[in-house]
């Protein structure tokens, strides 16, 4: 069964000295003020389009990195994934750094390796920014 998820922005004023705010409508969790100098300089506050994506990612990535890891047979207690979503003015995002961290009785690290090269590849959000180049980074604890 397909889902369908949306969020709305509401902006006024040229890109430099705008604002708006994002809302997470289907969840209803929340709405975010945005800003060109929250995206370009520092977030003071503010969410912008690449921190929504890392996200995004970081959720998606440890879904997929979790159920191969069950359908292996090796559950994880636990994992803590961070997604650097790097954005250069100009030229728009530059790369994307997942790190992730992980409890997973019985298995090895390179094992571990291998569930998050596969995660990576895999989970949707990751396919749909294939056009981003995507590092990853695993440890087994």
């Amino acid at each position: 069964m397909a889902t369908t998820r949306t969020a709305t922005t509401q902006w006024k004023g040229a890109l430099l000295d705008g604002s708006g705010t994002v809302s997470l409508d289907t969840s209803g969790v929340g709405t975010f003020e945005v800003s060109w100098p929250s995206r370009a300089e520092s977030a003071n506050g503010k969410t912008s389009p690449e921190e929504l994506i890392a996200a995004a990612h970081s959720s998606c990535f440890s879904m997929a990195l979790s159920h191969g890891l069950a359908g292996a047979g090796t559950p994880p207690e636990s994992l803590t994934t961070s997604a650097d979503v790097t954005f250069q003015p100009g030229e728009g995002i530059t790369g994307i750094v997942l790190t992730v961290r992980g409890r997973v009785p019985g298995i090895s690290a390179e094992q571990f390796q291998q569930a998050a090269e596969d995660a990576k590849a895999n989970c949707p959000v990751s396919k749909a920014l294939a056009g981003t180049t995507i590092t990853l980074k695993a440890e087994l604890l």
